[in-house]
């Protein structure tokens, strides 16, 4: 058998207007692929009406006379409609699980797109776990709504091929049919509504649990160190409790709701047999037809059930695709410029407008604050991560032509492929360390191991024999704080960005490593511009220029010895947390 092809990028963008638009446009997306499910579908519900249909017809042309001729007949067309049955049968299950793929891919697709140009946009309006609920939950939801959503039309062809059949042979029970299937898809109606509702509740209580099961992973080793992980714990016990006891009312209505789905056809179904046999017995049906009907009768049941299903299954995607529209809707912090401006030209330097600092083309700048939340808020103005005036932006600077281009006036794309921040926050990715270092693969081997190199993580990659593929959990968890350190930093210089600032890049690695990364990182970035935000006496020694910031303004500059030789708040700073003396 072959393997269906992949599911094909997006390239449509999303109905995101309500939840209801989202499953009709993703409905249209795939409306082939559902289209031939539908039909092979009702190619198998119609074999079966066939089956019952070619039985009561052989029994009432003779069969039961004992005429060999005809019962090899009739027997020959029955064989033929359970073979073509079974064959459609393994068609249907592929085109349904194609459609499941199809629906389920699309989802995470849209919304790992839109968290790509969210950014740490999402993560401030949005608890990590809501996204990791979407990946986990919602995208089975909506799959398997449109896995099943094309036995819809199968169950339609088959119930009017069934209320055409009986009311051509006996009208009043044709009649009983059509009126009774309908009052029996609308009978569990009222329960959908309650069902919804403690599914959108058992959903937020279950983003918010994965968010806080995140943060304990993450924080774990703290929360040791300060004793805190029973008082964590037990909150965790508490929430999971209430996540619990949502499920638990979720799962009583959807109980209740699927014996309805079961007592209500069936009733149904009692009353077709018991009027049909009383129809037999008043001559009104020949036996053969009698046997016939009640073959439609257990279809039609079948059909009723499908039918009631799909209600249950609408209700838990429209929940989840409630959720994706969430994310899809937020709006950037950081909008796009209405009128972009020209792209600038390199090499480009950086410059901030509100302390003054300037990064020149092609140099390696340090800066220094006293204030580590001032160094955090200016590290987010030089790469666009923090809004203000026009005042407070920073800008590029064409070294050629000294033409300067606000980071405001640059499509968000065009500027993070520029200019890149690389701080002690940015996230490790699971996955092998040669696709972190290098995410679209298009780096050569001989710069990736340069990159390893000027961060002096070798002794992190050569610890597996794996090597480069060794597999790293969520965030490198099973390294130390400075090994993680040296591998953002690899992959920083991996990226070779035209502007690249590093904000504390080896703040936590042993000394040795320290003044290795001084050593290698300035011809790494040879013609590149680099700025250094740090307080590293080994790393400031390698700038060409140094800048110190403080009160929201540069109050000095120059070398890194001239400013320790001059300024003594230069000086205390840097040398706080070093071995030497001033």
């Amino acid at each position: 058998m072959t393997v269906p092809r992949p599911p094909e990028p997006v390239t449509t963008p999303p109905d995101t207007r309500s939840p209801d638009r989202f499953l009709l446009w993703g409905a249209g997306q795939q409306w082939t692929t559902l289209l031939s499910t539908s039909v092979v579908n009702g190619l198998y519900t119609l074999c079966g009406v066939l089956s019952a249909t070619v039985l009561g017809a052989a029994l009432d042309s003779g069969l039961t006379s004992g005429d060999t001729e005809t019962l090899l007949l009739w027997s020959g067309v029955l064989a033929a409609c359970a073979f073509a049955s079974a064959a459609i049968v393994l068609a249907a299950e592929r085109t349904a699980t194609y459609s499941w793929v199809r629906g389920a891919y699309r989802t995470i697709a849209v919304v790992i797109d839109r968290s790509v140009d969210l950014g740490p946009t999402l993560t401030r309006r949005l608890p990590g776990g809501e996204v990791v609920a979407i990946g986990t939950n919602d995208i089975n939801r909506i799959g398997d709504l449109y896995e099943n959503a094309s036995l819809v039309p199968g169950a339609l062809v088959s119930i009017g091929a069934i209320a055409g059949l009986t009311l051509y042979t006996h009208p009043a029970f044709g009649t009983v049919l059509t009126v009774g299937v309908p009052l029996v898809v609308l009978a569990v109606a009222p329960m959908l509504r309650p069902l919804s509702r403690r599914q959108d509740h058992q959903r937020d209580r279950q983003a918010e649990l994965t968010t806080r099961a995140n943060d304990l992973v993450s924080g774990l080793r703290a929360l040791r160190g300060v004793g805190g992980e029973d008082t964590i714990g037990a909150r965790y016990r508490q929430e999971s409790g209430r996540v619990r006891d949502a499920g638990m009312r979720v799962g009583w209505m959807d109980a209740a709701l699927r014996a309805a789905q079961a007592l209500y056809p069936g009733l149904l179904l009692v009353g077709i047999v018991w009027y049909g046999a009383h129809l037999a017995l008043n001559g009104e049906l020949t036996l053969g037809q009698l046997v016939a009907f009640y073959g439609y009768t257990g279809l039609l049941g079948q059909q009723v059930r499908w039918l009631t299903a799909i209600t249950t299954l609408y209700i838990g995607a429209r929940v989840a695709a409630s959720r994706v529209v969430r994310v899809l809707n937020l709006t950037h912090d950081h909008p796009e410029p209405e009128h972009p401006a020209a792209p600038p030209e390199g090499p480009l330097g950086l410059r901030d407008r509100l302390t003054g600092v300037t990064a020149h083309a092609g140099q390696v700048t340090g800066i220094v604050c006293p204030d580590p939340a001032e160094a955090t808020a200016l590290a987010e103005r030089l790469g666009r991560y923090r809004d203000g005036t026009p005042e407070e932006t920073a800008e590029l600077v064409e070294h050629r032509t000294g033409r300067t281009v606000p980071l405001t006036d640059l499509p968000l794309r065009d500027l993070r492929g520029r200019v890149l921040v690389s701080d002690n926050d940015a996230y490790l990715f699971s996955g092998r360390l040669r696709d972190e270092l290098s995410p679209d693969g298009g780096l050569p081997a001989e710069e990736l191991a340069g990159a390893v190199r000027v961060a002096h993580a070798d002794d992190i990659v050569g610890q597996s024999p794996a090597g480069l593929d060794t597999v790293l959990t969520a965030r490198a968890r099973e390294y130390s704080g400075g090994q993680q350190q040296r591998l953002r930093l690899a992959r920083a210089l991996a990226a070779d960005p035209e502007v690249l600032v590093l904000v504390e890049p080896v703040s936590a690695v042993d000394a040795h490593s320290e003044a290795a990364v001084a050593r290698g990182l300035p011809s790494a970035r040879s013609g590149r511009t680099t700025v250094l935000i740090t307080t590293s006496p080994l790393l400031l020694g390698r700038t060409d220029r140094v800048h110190l910031v403080s009160g929201g303004r540069v109050v000095a500059g120059g070398t890194h010895q001239d400013l320790l030789a001059n300024n003594a708040d230069y000086t205390r700073t840097v040398l706080r947390t070093a071995s030497e003396e001033p």
